[in-house]
C-alpha cells in the first residue's frame, strides 16, 4: 500500500483522536469517501481511545439494510489479529439463537456491533434486553459509552431517544452525511485526497445520451485490459429503478442489450431471493441473498455484470467492479454517492506499487453514467497542445528513485544478523509476527530471504526494529540511496478541480478541452506562483510552434519553384514550454523519505531559453493551515523536501526550487548542482533571463 495513504488515513484519524479528548462537544461527524478504508480508520480510531482509556465502551450500529454489522466484526477481528489494534474486543450482537426479548448480552467486551434489525422500530431488544446492557455497562460497571453511527445518514430513531442518558459520546462516520441533520463534518477525508494517493479511482462521467449499449462496448473494452494488466475479473453493475419501471427497464432496455453479448455472464441480485437471477451456471433459487452477493463479490468471479436495485447501495464490498450504468432515476443524493461508491475502490490497493504504469491507470479509473452530484467540486479536463509529441519531445524530465537497502551491494542481511545474539527467551509469535507486517516491503522481503528455517525467523523478528532503523537511515542518506529514475514529460491529457483561485494563460503548454483561458489553482500561493510565471515567460523560457499538422498529399514532392512541399500547420500557436504539473496521469515525480517513503509531484515544469529544467514546488507559510495539516509534519516535510531537492539537482542537472510565500513576497530557495540559493522575485528573473 501506498505510503500517502498511510499517512492520509492515520492523519485523519489523528484529528478525530485529538477532538475527542478535547471534549468540546458530545457529537462528532468523520465523512471519507466510499472506498477510502472507512471501517479500518474506525477501528484504528477506538483502539487509540482504548489504549489510553480501558473504561471505554463502544457500541457500533450499523444503518445498512445489509449485513454490515458482521462484514464490521469481521473486519475489526482481522484488524485485531494482523494490523495491531491489539486493544479491540469485539463481539457482534446477534438474536439468531435466542429471540429478541431473551438475548443476553456480555458486559466484558468493548466493543459491541449492533445491527439494524435489532433496534429498528418495535424492536423487542430495545424494549428490555439492550436497555438493561446499556444500564449495567454505565451505571453498575462504571464504562463510558461511545456510540459509532456506521453509515449515519440513515435514521436511528430508537438509538437517538436514549442518547442522552446512556451514550457519552457519538460519532458519526458516512460517505455522505446528513447536513439536514446537523451531520456537518468536522474531520474529513476529501474526494480530491483520496485521489490523488489512489485510494479510490477517479471518475469519468458518461455522455447523457449514452445508454446501456454504450455501457456495455466500454466494459467490453476494458475486460481484457483489466485480467492481463491488473489480475481481475472486472464487472459492470447497472442500477434499476425499485419499483414499477424496473421491470420495464429490465425487459425492454437491461436485458436485450445484454442478449448482444453472449458471452457476458449476468446476475440480478435482489431482496428477495426468489426474484434473484442470473445466465450462469450459479442458479439457486433457494439461497439466501448474501450467497449470491458472496459468489459474484471476488475479483475472480465469473459474473461479468450485475444487475440491482438497492440491495448493493451500501455495505457491500466488490472493488473489481469499474463502471456503473444508472438506469433508476435516483431522488437521493446520498443514494446515489453511496451506488458510485462501489466502484470507486482500488481492486489492487495492498499491491498498487507492484502494477505497471498502465495496470496503475487502469486500476484507479472508473466510468458512471446516470449519477450526478451537482455538490461536487467541478472537474475541467486539460490537454497538451495539438503537436502533444513536439512538447513531449522537448521537455524531458530526469527523475529520481529511492532505493530500499536490499538493494545496497554494500549491506549483508546474514552478516547484520549474525552480528547479534541469539535471544533466549523469545516474544509471542504472534506479536513478533504483527511488528514483521507493519515494517515496509523491502524490510519484509530481507527478512523472508533471510529466514530459511523456524530459529532463522525468529532471530530475525526479535531483531526487526534493527532491520528497519538500518533501512531507515540508510534511505535518508540520499548520497547513497537516490539513483535517476525514467525520464518523464508532461502527461498527454489531465484535469484538475476548479477552487475559484484563476489565471488566465493563452501560451503555455495547456489548453482546456472546452477552449477557456480560465485556469484555476490548488492554493493562493500557487495561484500567484503561476501569475509570476506568466508575466516572466517572454523573458527567457523555451517557446515553441504548435498545430494541428493537416496533411497534404503532394507532400515531399517539388512545386514548379523547386521548392518541397510540406504539409500545412493550421491554427499554429507560439507556446512558452512551461505548464502545471497536474498530478492526475503525472509520472513526474521525485522520491524522498520521511519515516516512509513519499513522492514529490512538483507544481510547475519549466525549460528556459538556454535549455535548462526548472523544477517548482510552491509553498506559503500559512499553507499548514490552509491545508489542515499539523505544522510539525509540514515543516518536517519542507526540511526533507529541500534535503531531496539538493541531491536531485545533483544526479539530474535539473534546477530545484521552493518558491516560500510570506504575504505578497517571495523567499525563492534554489537548488543548483548541490548548492543552495536563496533569491528574491527579482534576483529570479534575473537569472531565468540572463
Amino acid at each position: 500500500m501506498l505510503q500517502e495513504i498511510i499517512e492520509l488515513q492515520n492523519s485523519a484519524v489523528e484529528k478525530l483522536v485529538a477532538l475527542t479528548r478535547q471534549n468540546a462537544k458530545n457529537v462528532y461527524t468523520f465523512r471519507a469517501p466510499t472506498g477510502s478504508g472507512k471501517t479500518y480508520m474506525m477501528a484504528d480510531y477506538m483502539n487509540r481511545l482504548l489504549q489510553v482509556n480501558s473504561d471505554v465502551v463502544f457500541l457500533v450500529s450499523s444503518l445498512s439494510k445489509s449485513d454490515l454489522a458482521k462484514q464490521n466484526y469481521d473486519k475489526f477481528c482481522e484488524y485485531r489479529d494482523n494490523n495491531g489494534f491489539g486493544s479491540l474486543n469485539p463481539y457482534l450482537i446477534n438474536s439468531d439463537i435466542a429471540g429478541e426479548e431473551r438475548l443476553y448480552i456480555p458486559a466484558d467486551y468493548n466493543v459491541y456491533l449492533l445491527p439494524r434489525d435489532l433496534y429498528k422500530k418495535d424492536s423487542r431488544l430495545m424494549a428490555g434486553p439492550m436497555l438493561n446492557f446499556l444500564h449495567e455497562l454505565k451505571w453498575i460497571g462504571g464504562k463510558r459509552i461511545v456510540w459509532i453511527k456506521d453509515e449515519c445518514h440513515i435514521a436511528t430513531s430508537n438509538l437517538d431517544a436514549i442518547a442522552d442518558m446512556y451514550f457519552e459520546l457519538t460519532v458519526n462516520f458516512s460517505a455522505t452525511p446528513n447536513l439536514g441533520r446537523g451531520q456537518h463534518p468536522d474531520v474529513e477525508i476529501t474526494d480530491a485526497e483520496a485521489e490523488q494517493c489512489k485510494l479510490i479511482k477517479t471518475v469519468v462521467q458518461g455522455e447523457d445520451e449514452d445508454t446501456v449499449k454504450d455501457a456495455l462496448n466500454q466494459f467490453e473494452q476494458i475486460k481484457t485490459q483489466y485480467r492481463n494488466l491488473l489480475d481481475v475479473n472486472p464487472c459492470l453493475i447497472i442500477q434499476i429503478s425499485n419499483k414499477q419501471k424496473a421491470d420495464e427497464e429490465l425487459n425492454n432496455e437491461i436485458l436485450p442489450a445484454l442478449n448482444e453479448h453472449p458471452d457476458l455472464k449476468w446476475m440480478l441480485i435482489v431482496n428477495d431471493s426468489k426474484e434473484c437471477d442470473t445466465n450462469d451456471v450459479f442458479k439457486a433459487k433457494k439461497l439466501p441473498v448474501a450467497q449470491w452477493k458472496n459468489y459474484a463479490r471476488g475479483n475472480l468471479s465469473n459474473i461479468d455484470v450485475i444487475i440491482f436495485k438497492l440491495v448493493i447501495s451500501e455495505g457491500w464490498d466488490i472493488p473489481r467492479a469499474c463502471i456503473l450504468y444508472q438506469a433508476r432515476n435516483s431522488r437521493s443524493k446520498q443514494l446515489d454517492e453511496q451506488v458510485m461508491g462501489r466502484v470507486r475502490r482500488n481492486p489492487r490497493l495492498l499491491d498498487y506499487e507492484t502494477l505497471s504504469e498502465e495496470g496503475k491507470k487502469l486500476a484507479t479509473m472508473a466510468w458512471v453514467w446516470g449519477v450526478i452530484d451537482n455538490n461536487t467540486r467541478k472537474a475541467f479536463a486539460v490537454k497538451l497542445y495539438d503537436e502533444q509529441k513536439d512538447i513531449t519531445d522537448e521537455v524531458r524530465i530526469k527523475t529520481t528513485v529511492i532505493k530500499p537497502l536490499n538493494e545496497d551491494a554494500s549491506f549483508d542481511i546474514n552478516e547484520f544478523l549474525g552480528n547479534r545474539a541469539p535471544k533466549i527467551t523469545h516474544k509471542s509469535i504472534f506479536e513478533l509476527n504483527r511488528k514483521l507486517q507493519a515494517s515496509d516491503y523491502s524490510v519484509k522481503t530481507m527478512i523472508y530471504d533471510y529466514a530459511d528455517d523456524y530459529s532463522k525467523w525468529f532471530h530475525a523478528t526479535e531483531y526487526v526494529d534493527d532491520v528497519v532503523k538500518e533501512s531507515n537511515q540508510f534511505r535518508c542518506d540520499y548520497s547513497k540511496s537516490m539513483e535517476l529514475g525514467p525520464e518523464e514529460s508532461f502527461s498527454s491529457d489531465s484535469y484538475y478541480y476548479d477552487t475559484g483561485k484563476y489565471v488566465r494563460i493563452n501560451n503555455w503548454v495547456w489548453k482546456r478541452k472546452d477552449g477557456n483561458l480560465k485556469f484555476s489553482f490548488d492554493s493562493d500561493a500557487e495561484r500567484d506562483w503561476a501569475e509570476l510565471l506568466k508575466d516572466i515567460s517572454s523573458e527567457g523560457f523555451k517557446k515553441i510552434k504548435t498545430g494541428k499538422k493537416k496533411h497534404n498529399p503532394l507532400a515531399g514532392e517539388v512545386n514548379i519553384w523547386g521548392e518541397e512541399i510540406k504539409d500545412t500547420v493550421v491554427d499554429e500557436k507560439e507556446l512558452y514550454l512551461w505548464g502545471k504539473n497536474y498530478v492526475p496521469e503525472s509520472s513526474i515525480k521525485f522520491e524522498y523519505y520521511l519515516g516512509a517513503l513519499h513522492s514529490s509531484f512538483p507544481d510547475f515544469i519549466m525549460k528556459d531559453a538556454k535549455g535548462r529544467i526548472h523544477i517548482f514546488e510552491v509553498k506559503s507559510v500559512n499553507q499548514s493551515a490552509n491545508f489542515n495539516i499539523d505544522n510539525n509534519i509540514y515543516v518536517a516535510k519542507v526540511a526533507e523536501l529541500k534535503k531531496s531537492y539538493k541531491q536531485a539537482s545533483i544526479l539530474t542537472g535539473q534546477y530545484f526550487y521552493l518558491p516560500i510565500q510570506t504575504g505578497n513576497d517571495w523567499q525563492i530557495i534554489q537548488f543548483a548542482n548541490g548548492v543552495e540559493s536563496t533569491l528574491s522575485s527579482s534576483q529570479f528573473e534575473n537569472f531565468i533571463s540572463e
